[in-house]
């Protein structure tokens, strides 16, 4: 029989923990002075108490190890118990959300979407503001632990190519696990408290630095103004792609640098590969833009190397109307927000390595068809590519692909029109952020789609982040099958 108390109780310490931090914009709420603080208490014993109610009763499963069965279950109800409890303060707060809209914006937050149903942010208790950063910044820290620590021994979309790291996670090798966590808390923790300082000294209040700089470094693009990061024109964008650029490189790498090994960092084809890609996109639409208008000025490259690094890292901050630059331009940025950052880090859609690993294998089915006899072996950094690996990742990207057109097609039945079902789809199951059409508001605002829409993207956003095939396991039969 399946045994869920590791899984439940596992479940219920994250809820508990994350119920927690709901003092902090409890806090925030109570300096402000708007008497908006009982909606973070409330939100807060409630969540704390169904957590921990839930650990308590599967409290005799600890010391048991994870099995795989149970780390595909552990990751998926994580990404649906936390934006569960975390859309309470949006239905008990000043937003006054019903549960459905609620929710999306919860899931849009813990998985670092960051599409958004709520419009009139600048008005909003700072308390709100804050937490939909919390909410960013807890996915982003848990998605890059997943992604070192789960999708490697669960054999997702080829990461079982990182094992090689030394990271084997389930039931002997707990410390292990604790101190890859502790590695990426530290730089984690770190790279945030860099960003705030760094908006700090750019001009940023102290609030706005600190809700800035969790929704950056998780590349959520949550803001606390509707113009989004156009409120800061000028040197904090600079910084901000700067910071996104860090977080989406892999967190492996950076902890390595932290320890003075800065080799490593140079050396990995995928990170140089990744700022290769990002130039050659920024540099495409900035010579469109110049071809077209005949002119280049310090503010149009600004726009445009912030909205490309943005969607590219899957961070979806905004600042100006990306759709007013042309089709071709429109067209570079949705191919780069199915691209993504690099594996392990928070960055989003399918992710730079595995598109290396197509990319040489379809060069090397190429050079077979002319040299039929010759004997060839897929390297990746100098270390075979096994076929599991390869089959994996093609079949991870085959699916992102068909998830694309099916939620495209789905949305579209909603009564969406063309433009908004495919970016809506492709903001969900890619973690981009914003979506383009009739029916979006002028901030971004995705308020006005139908109730069903909304339903669809959130499984579509789950989905996405965390890789799709985490999430299909669970309804094929033989996986309950003891």
């Amino acid at each position: 029989m399946f045994d869920m108390r590791p899984v439940g109780y596992l479940v219920g310490l994250m809820v508990m923990a994350m119920g927690l931090t709901m003092a902090l914009p409890l806090l925030v709420d109570i300096a402000e002075g708007r008497d908006h603080w009982p909606v973070f208490a409330e939100s807060m014993i409630v969540t704390c108490l169904m957590g921990g109610l839930v650990a308590l009763a599967c409290k005799n499963s600890v010391g048991q190890g994870l099995t795989i069965q149970q780390a595909f279950l552990l990751t998926t109800l994580v990404w649906v118990a936390l934006p569960l409890f975390g859309a309470l303060p949006f239905i008990l707060g000043e937003t006054r959300l019903g549960f459905i809209d609620a929710f999306f914006e919860a899931m849009s937050g813990v998985t670092t979407t960051g599409a958004t149903v709520i419009a009139g942010l600048d008005d909003l208790p700072k308390g709100l503001l804050l937490w939909r950063g919390i909410l960013q910044w807890l996915g982003g820290l848990g998605i890059v632990i997943v992604a070192l620590v789960f999708l490697p021994e669960m054999r997702v979309g080829g990461m079982q190519f990182f094992r090689a790291e030394g990271f084997d996670t389930f039931g002997k090798a707990l410390p292990r696990t604790i101190d890859i966590s502790k590695g990426v808390l530290n730089v984690y923790l770190g790279l945030t408290a860099v960003c705030t300082l760094s908006y700090l000294t750019l001009g940023m209040g102290a609030f706005d630095a600190t809700v800035h700089a969790l929704t950056t470094v998780s590349t959520g693009g949550f803001s606390s103004y509707d113009v989004s990061f156009g409120a800061f024109p000028g040197p904090p964008q600079y910084a901000c792609v700067l910071f996104m650029i860090l977080a989406s490189l892999p967190f492996v790498r950076m902890m390595q640098g932290v320890h003075g090994n800065l080799e490593p960092i140079y050396r990995d084809t995928q990170v140089r590969t990744y700022l290769r890609w990002l130039f050659y996109a920024f540099a495409l639409v900035a010579l469109y833009d110049f071809l077209m208008n005949d002119r280049i000025t310090e503010e149009s490259l600004r726009e445009r190397l912030f909205n490309v690094v943005s969607i590219f890292t899957g961070t979806g901050y905004g600042d100006g109307d990306v759709t007013a630059w042309g089709n071709f331009p429109f067209v570079v940025l949705i191919a780069v927000g199915a691209i993504g950052g690099c594996t392990g880090s928070t960055g989003c859609s399918i992710k730079i390595f595995r598109y290396q690993l197509m990319l040489r294998a379809l060069g090397q089915q190429a050079r077979r068809i002319f040299n039929p006899s010759s004997v060839m072996v897929l390297r990746h950094e100098g270390r075979k590519v096994e076929d599991e690996v390869l089959q994996s990742v093609m079949l991870l990207f085959t699916v992102y692909i068909l998830s694309l057109g099916f939620f495209s097609v789905a949305l579209e039945l909603t009564g969406l029109t063309l433009m908004e079902s495919v970016t809506g789809a492709w903001t969900s199951i890619f973690n981009v952020g914003p979506a383009f059409g009739q029916s979006v508001g002028a901030t971004g605002s995705l308020s006005a789609f139908p109730d069903a829409a909304k339903v669809l993207m959130i499984l579509a956003m789950l989905m996405g982040r965390l890789e799709i095939l985490a999430v299909i396991v669970l309804i094929l039969p033989s996986f309950w099958r003891p």
